[in-house]
């Protein structure tokens, strides 16, 4: 008989992901990965602030979808689920994106909205990390949205949706990212972020969460920022602690440097290099709220959420 496998793709606004797994029969074992990828398409460059999906962005997209199908069909994939965030959930052209990979790759996508993306990245979480019976605070730095969870092994306390993604924040503080980032903007992100945020410095006082665990780019950035160098998604393990001395360095430079040093600092992508500034000032201020001293890396988010749920089914 043919194995099922699966494709789960991650339609981010910074990246697209994709994940091609077989399940193995008798399907108690672990599923195999056959695949892992993913595309910088920055969904959210150049319109996400303004609501809309620009041009080059919507062709990146479909043109990065056209690549997954192919991959699709070169591993006989048996099943396809994708989902859509941020970018494609707050934009007037989202549903014509969607409906423009549906005709030329057959691809169904679903966009989910923030608190079932924030059910899913804690599901991936806890495959990466074991979380045991004491609340972490999860989080994941989207491109248009952040997530934070506060859970443990088997319970979500609280969880909530912030559309306040990286590609936001550099629009709103950072337009011009070619030099350092200004010391102006640096309050006035810290600023807005501390009122948005209120909900969360709520729900940590009530949960008192004993580590921060961070998924997506900007933390798999600042973990490769501390090894020195750019790891691949193969290379990736499903999680790295990243030391608070190391992530302080990483902060510094990131503040001090223009856009060409940053750039060339070893473990740098050079498309996350401005992002990571906006992002790092999140950090900051939530370990700030929090008082947490031990943070780590989770490798696995949304998509490995998404295997997890259709594991237990």
């Amino acid at each position: 008989m043919r194995h099922r496998r699966l494709a789960l793709i991650d339609m981010g606004t910074n990246t697209f992901h994709l994940l091609i797994v077989e399940l193995p029969e008798p399907s108690h074992q672990q599923p195999v990965t056959l695949l892992r990828t993913k595309v910088g398409v920055r969904l959210g460059e150049g319109g996400i602030s303004k609501g809309e999906i620009a041009p080059a962005a919507f062709e990146r997209a479909l043109h990065t979808l056209v690549g997954f199908k192919e991959e699709i069909e070169l591993h006989q994939v048996t099943e396809v689920r994708a989902t859509a965030t941020s970018a494609m959930r707050v934009t007037r052209n989202g549903p014509a994106l969607a409906q423009a990979i549906f005709e030329q790759t057959g691809i169904q996508v679903e966009v989910i909205p923030g608190e079932r993306e924030a059910e899913l990245i804690a599901k991936g979480v806890r495959r990466a990390v074991p979380l045991g019976t004491q609340p972490h605070l999860l989080m994941d730095i989207g491109g248009g949205s952040v997530e934070f969870i506060i859970a443990d092994a088997t319970t979500i306390f609280w969880k909530q949706s912030f559309e306040i993604g990286a590609q936001r924040l550099l629009d709103k503080f950072f337009p011009d990212p070619s030099g350092v980032f200004p010391p102006e903007a640096l309050a006035a992100e810290q600023d807005y972020l501390t009122t948005v945020l209120a909900p969360l410095a709520a729900a940590v006082q009530q949960y008192r969460p004993v580590g921060i665990v961070g998924a997506s780019g900007s933390f798999d950035s600042l973990a490769d920022m501390q090894l020195g160098r750019l790891r691949t998604e193969a290379e990736l393990p499903p999680s790295t602690v990243l030391a608070l001395s190391s992530f302080r360095a990483s902060y510094q430079q990131l503040l001090s440097l223009p856009h060409e040093q940053r750039v060339a600092l070893p473990g740098i992508l050079p498309m996350r290099a401005d992002m990571l500034v906006v992002a790092s000032v999140l950090i900051d201020l939530v370990l700030k709220m929090t008082g947490v001293t031990n943070m780590q890396t989770s490798a696995y988010a949304l998509k490995e959420g998404l295997l997890a749920e259709m594991l237990e089914q």
